[in-house]
């Protein structure tokens, strides 16, 4: 069988969450959206663990309600701020980590993404004592992610590198940015939403398709590794561009510039902030030659953007919840079932009976990469227009870095 995952999410107990996101709407809003099996995140903290037991136990590790499959995942910062992704296979397992996490955090109640005192190679130490699997979260965040403070996967997990299997690329990186890098030619790439929103917007804009016998913890784990047949055969996600991080830009002004711009100016913007590094360059920086090598495991990236964002710029629509676009959105959900099916299956002759035109075509240049996209950087989102909907304003280049350069979403931008 093949299935939608969506491997990071957070609950309402995490900072900066909606209070909407509890178990019992994600699992009914991952079914409009298209997904099947959701990590439940945050599986540390006590009053989101009540809420995961009030599902039905498939498994040992594996739960469901409202016909979503739950497996048990955190995120946790560790040292030097890395995120790093944790799976379980056992609510036992949760148990043996948070009492191996004694002396070492102060944070499991305080935050749903709570801060551990410990290092990469230690903390994976710990999963491995508990039989769970962890790797880096959005590993190319320039803030968080493993390598923006690490060399390698050796550097920030030790003697215990080989234990990690998969690696988040994170919303400003996609397959083209981590086949540069020769050390994850093995390792099994998520995209994941990291939503702090339970709606169609932010849920799952990142996912995973996976083929394996089942939707359970044991399943997802073998096709990380690649075992019997169970693998990923789709990774779908914001085209890199969009992330806020994917170019090299100045967080207070939103300047972009080059890295040899960057590195002649001494990380020093015209407005005197610092120059944040992008994610597109500190994939090149890591890589021996600059190339893209897929191995052959490595399946195909697909770039989508949510439904509700094509509505809204078709519609001229400012809010993202606006009653006039979620209209024409349920009016979609009801048609076909969920929004996955609308933006890759759904008969574009169908979708502008049912809404017109306008958007029918909006989403077929979204299928097609016949779409602008302005490259973001430095904490700010990039964009992606359709070209009916692209000002002047939009697509003109920043006036002093200069590389905020308009393409499409079938430029080689990967290189």
């Amino acid at each position: 069988m093949e299935f939608n995952a969506d491997l990071h999410i957070h609950g309402q107990y995490s900072r900066a969450t909606s209070n909407n996101m509890n178990i019992k709407t994600l699992a009914i809003e991952s079914g409009r959206k298209g997904i099947s099996l959701l990590a439940t995140g945050d599986c540390l903290h006590s009053k989101w663990m009540k809420q995961i037991k009030e599902c039905e136990r498939i498994d040992d590790g594996t739960f469901e309600m409202s016909g979503t499959r739950f497996i048990l995942n955190t995120e946790v910062q560790a040292a030097k701020r890395v995120h790093h992704l944790i799976y379980f296979p056992s609510l036992s397992s949760v148990e043996g980590f948070i009492e191996g996490l004694k002396g070492h955090t102060k944070s499991l109640e305080a935050d749903g993404r709570p801060y551990i005192q410990l290092n990469g190679e230690e903390l994976a130490e710990l999963a491995r004592e508990v039989e769970a699997s962890i790797g880096p979260a959005h590993a190319f965040t320039p803030w968080t992610g493993m390598y923006a403070h690490y060399g390698s996967l050796k550097e920030c997990y030790g003697s215990r590198a080989g234990d990690v299997k998969f690696l988040e690329l994170g919303l400003s990186a996609d397959s083209t940015y981590g086949d540069m890098i020769r050390e994850l030619e093995d390792i099994t790439f998520m995209t994941n939403s990291d939503a702090h929103s339970p709606y169609a917007i932010r849920l799952a804009r990142e996912f995973n398709t996976i083929r394996a016998k089942d939707m359970t913890y044991d399943e997802v784990m073998k096709a990380i590794r690649r075992e019997k047949g169970r693998k990923f055969v789709r990774n779908v996600g914001l085209p890199p561009q969009e992330g806020k991080y994917n170019e090299t830009a100045c967080p207070r002004c939103f300047e972009h510039y080059t890295l040899e711009e960057a590195l002649s100016r001494r990380w020093r913007c015209s407005c005197r902030g610092v120059i944040k590094k992008g994610v597109r360059d500190r994939a090149k920086e890591l890589s021996d030659d600059g190339i893209v090598r897929h191995p052959d495991h490595r399946p195909e990236y697909v770039h989508l953007v949510p439904l509700g964002e094509i509505i809204n710029q078709v519609m001229d629509i400012s809010s993202p919840y606006s009653k006039k676009g979620m209209a024409v959105w349920e009016k979609l959900i009801t048609a076909f079932g969920n929004e996955v099916i609308v933006l890759m299956e759904a008969p574009i002759s169908q979708i502008e009976e049912l809404v017109g035109k306008d958007i029918a075509e909006g989403v077929e240049a979204f299928r097609t990469g016949k779409v602008i996209i302005v490259p973001g950087g430095g904490g700010q989102y990039g964009k992606v227009l359709l070209p009916s909907k692209a000002s002047e304003q939009d697509i003109t280049p920043m006036k002093r870095g200069g590389n905020r350069a308009q393409m499409t979403l079938t430029d080689d931008y990967g290189e």
